[in-house]
């Protein structure tokens, strides 16, 4: 088991330094919006969602209707759903271990577990458990020192939020490095380009839609291509 929890270590180090730096920055943001310190480790968890707490805080400060609030944050959260269908067969055997997986799904541990493959001697369950926790227990580390930080030192926060976009970013140049597929970025930037146009002219009023919109488009485009690519491939056996 601890050769297995070293392994899940090693693999999770480069979330560690992201999941760090945006914790910080959560935790900052929330005292900067007039919350005690202990609610961002409450908040991280217990909920664990990443972009998910940030637009709460935001929420929240803004006096947002509780109904609201849980519309935006499914929004926020939906493509939970794709992770979800797409880990079905990977989970089938890995028996308890999967309870806690499942609430620790984010975008970057849901990255480790479908490129990274299960270390020789090691077991398949064990091994996702301990890169969740230990993804999990970095979110919470980071989101501690910033609410603390935030609570004792004068602090400058422009700029803060745009951490989660940067761990964003170095999560797909990584992706596009493991599997040297360059489509569903491609379609993704596109895709979102398109939703933001279609926003910018009026089609549609509430920005929170764009994401829901690229998500949909960019899920039906890649899907429609890879059937047609596995149709062409047994057409020509």
């Amino acid at each position: 088991m601890n050769k297995t929890f070293s392994k899940a270590l090693k693999v999770s180090l480069p979330v560690f330094f992201g999941y760090i730096a945006i914790g910080i920055a959560f935790g900052l943001m929330l005292v900067q919006k007039g919350y005690p310190w202990w609610l961002s480790f409450v908040m991280s968890l217990f909920i664990f969602a990443g972009a998910g707490q940030y637009v709460a805080v935001g929420l929240f400060a803004a006096g947002t209707p509780l109904s609201m609030i849980i519309f935006t944050e499914l929004l926020v959260n939906i493509r939970h759903i794709v992770y979800g269908l797409s880990l079905i067969t990977k989970f089938q055997s890995i028996g308890k271990w999967k309870y806690y997986i499942i609430f620790g799904l984010t975008d970057e541990t849901y990255s480790l577990l479908t490129t990274t493959e299960v270390p020789e001697g090691s077991k398949p369950g064990p091994f996702y458990f301990f890169i969740a926790l230990l993804d999990h227990s970095y979110w919470i580390l980071g989101s501690i020192i910033g609410a603390v930080a935030g609570s004792l030192i004068p602090f400058d926060f422009s700029g803060v939020d745009f951490a989660l976009t940067a761990l964003f970013v170095v999560l797909l140049i990584d992706q596009i490095e493991k599997t040297k597929d360059l489509l569903p970025p491609i379609i993704g930037s596109i895709v979102t380009i398109i939703a933001i146009i279609l926003w910018r002219f009026g089609l549609f009023a509430d920005a929170n839609n764009i994401l829901l919109i690229a998500l949909a488009a960019g899920i039906a485009t890649i899907t429609l291509l890879r059937t047609r690519k596995t149709k062409n491939k047994e057409g020509n056996q």
